[in-house]
């Protein structure tokens, strides 16, 4: 995913009313941008270091401009934009980088299913295969040299790991997918430290037979893709 236009750079001030973050430009003009992210954000915010963020041509957008990226003291970069990651996947598996999600016909966004209102993320058809539902997590919290998902607790994402379970349970084939959107997180674990319920579903969904997988992403300020399968600790 490249971004086009390309991004503009400042400084972060604050993130605030969990959507709104100040920044500062390199003129010292000091400017309000949206923050598309609605977790927590533990561990990723650094007043004082780079961000760099997207412009919208839109005229009714209250904030044109979105907050993308976040540069971290020791000189990595993490996708604040936690809504890149279904279509970080999505491009990902159209190019074959998803060895494990390769072969299906056909791939559907945001379909029902399950019985607790939920709607998958990724859904693969494909003649002689099972339906494969996929959930796709952003995983930015790093503690040490430890990733881990969520960064607080998370009902919904408890939910999903239920329907996960009914899926697998039905004949299906259900996969979690985290997306590893900060370049100096290597390894992601679930964390019970944060949310011991999530920890605990994690488990049972592996011990199910949920696919538990995560992938890294190459981040820089011109692009970012999904690159490399990395290891994850239920």
């Amino acid at each position: 995913m490249r971004f086009t236009p390309a991004l503009m750079q400042g400084k972060l001030l604050r993130r605030y009313k969990r959507f709104l973050a100040d920044i500062a430009l390199a003129d010292g003009t000091e400017i309000t941008i949206h923050c598309p992210n609605t977790g927590s954000m533990r561990n990723c915010l650094f007043p004082g270091e780079p961000v760099w963020f997207s412009t919208s041509a839109n005229p009714k957008r209250k904030y044109a401009h979105t907050w993308e990226l976040m540069g971290t003291p020791e000189g990595g970069l993490i996708g604040i934009h936690s809504g890149n990651a279904n279509a970080l996947v999505e491009e990902a598996i159209k190019q074959g980088i998803i060895s494990e999600l390769s072969g299906y016909d056909s791939l559907r966004r945001e379909v029902k299913y399950g019985d607790e209102n939920s709607r998958i993320d990724l859904l693969l058809e494909g003649a002689q295969k099972p339906a494969c539902y996929i959930e796709v997590k952003s995983c930015t919290l790093l503690e040490g040299e430890q990733g881990y998902f969520p960064d607080a607790v998370s009902l919904r994402g408890q939910k999903h790991l239920r329907e996960l379970i009914q899926m697998v349970n039905l004949g299906h084939r259900a996969v979690l997918l985290f997306v590893v959107q900060h370049t100096q997180i290597h390894s992601v674990a679930p964390a019970e430290h944060i949310d011991p319920e999530y920890a605990k579903l994690l488990k049972m969904a592996a011990l199910a037979g949920v696919e538990i997988l995560a992938y890294r992403c190459e981040i820089s300020p011109t692009e970012i893709h999904l690159a490399q399968a990395c290891p994850v600790r239920v």
